[in-house]
């Protein structure tokens, strides 16, 4: 079964500030086979800056994609060699961003009105590298709500060599909405995905936004080739638990217990602390959602996320975590 399933069935998606290399730790915990993204990486970032610390990540991230911010073809593709020097499993151009900040860089949701331009910054990667390029888009901008012009992004994008495409399915407002906003007012319209997915059958469509239980995750897998979850995978990471058995051809789960992947993430994070130096505090927050739903949660996120216990280890934080779990969760006593 498994080498029948699109490598892009089941993706978390790249999040500013969220998917940086130890939350992609603490989620390959969770998941074996789930496709993992970073944060954006501008070019501009990555071709002046330090080069191992946007790029640096475990071998235990596998599949891993870099998305990058950029518009310039040549650019873009001295970074797509970066990425396949440092072993990325995948390229991926950001189309679908809607930030004031981003659109100064002339990326991120404007390239949607660029679509021979996209189609050449397509092809520059994917000239200068053998890692597969793909591209992650909105279905229109602004007020636009035409079908034929994601229509016809696409096909334009096509000719440039890509063949995935990742379409969170709102439009993206460049002007009167936040980032946040962009991700809640305008309506979602995943029928519009799926015609793309009838129209151009030989690619590979990839649904985002909105999906947040396992079954709305089976209902899209069962008209498209794949789905990426973003805030509720962070939020409530336990959500991805079962994604290896139920969607993506595994006999068992990666993760065992909550318990169980909060001690690997412990263990994760003193070697952290103790090979570079980074404190738990940058770390524990993406495990924050672990607890979701469980008796005591609240007492045990509080723990983890006070910055008074900053100055003790990981494992002296993990022992005080569960002990309040433990009384949160005992039942009340009655004389």
């Amino acid at each position: 079964m498994r080498s029948t399933l699109s490598a892009w069935r089941l993706c978390v998606a790249p999040m500013m500030d969220w998917t940086d290399r130890h939350c992609r730790a603490f989620h390959r915990l969770i998941t074996r086979r789930t496709r993992l993204y970073t944060e954006m990486v501008t070019t501009g970032a990555l071709l002046h800056g330090d080069v191992s610390r946007h790029l640096d990540f475990d071998p235990s991230e596998h599949p891993l994609a870099l998305q990058l911010g950029g518009s310039e073809p040549e650019e873009l593709a001295r970074c797509a060699r970066l990425a396949e020097r440092w072993g990325y499993d995948e390229v991926n151009l950001n189309c679908g961003c809607p930030s004031e900040r981003v659109q100064r860089g002339a990326f991120g949701a404007c390239l949607m009105a660029e679509p021979a331009l996209v189609r050449d910054c397509v092809h520059a990667m994917r000239g200068a590298s053998s890692v597969p390029v793909t591209v992650k888009h909105r279905i229109g901008i602004d007020r636009n709500d035409s079908y034929a012009f994601v229509r016809d992004f696409v096909g334009t994008v096509s000719e440039g060599g890509c063949d995935v495409f990742i379409v969170h399915a709102r439009n993206a407002w460049l002007r009167g909405l936040s980032p946040k906003q962009n991700r809640e007012i305008p309506p979602l319209r995943h029928e519009r995905v799926d015609r793309l997915k009838r129209d151009f059958p030989a690619l590979t469509f990839i649904a985002n936004g909105g999906i947040d239980t396992l079954q709305a995750v089976a209902e899209h897998l069962g008209r498209i080739d794949g789905v990426m979850v973003g805030r509720a995978a962070y939020h409530d990471p336990w959500l991805m638990s079962r994604w290896d058995t139920l969607f993506l051809g595994e006999e068992r789960d990666g993760a065992r217990r909550r318990d169980d992947v909060e001690a690997a993430m412990v263990t994760y994070m003193e070697r952290e602390a103790r090979v570079h130096g980074t404190p738990w505090t940058r770390m524990a927050r993406h495990m924050i959602g672990l607890r979701h739903g469980e008796p005591g949660a609240r007492r045990w996120r509080q723990v983890w996320s006070d910055h008074r216990l900053a100055s003790k280890s990981a494992t002296e934080v993990h022992a005080i975590a569960r002990a309040a779990l433990a009384a949160a969760a005992e039942p009340m006593t009655t004389v």
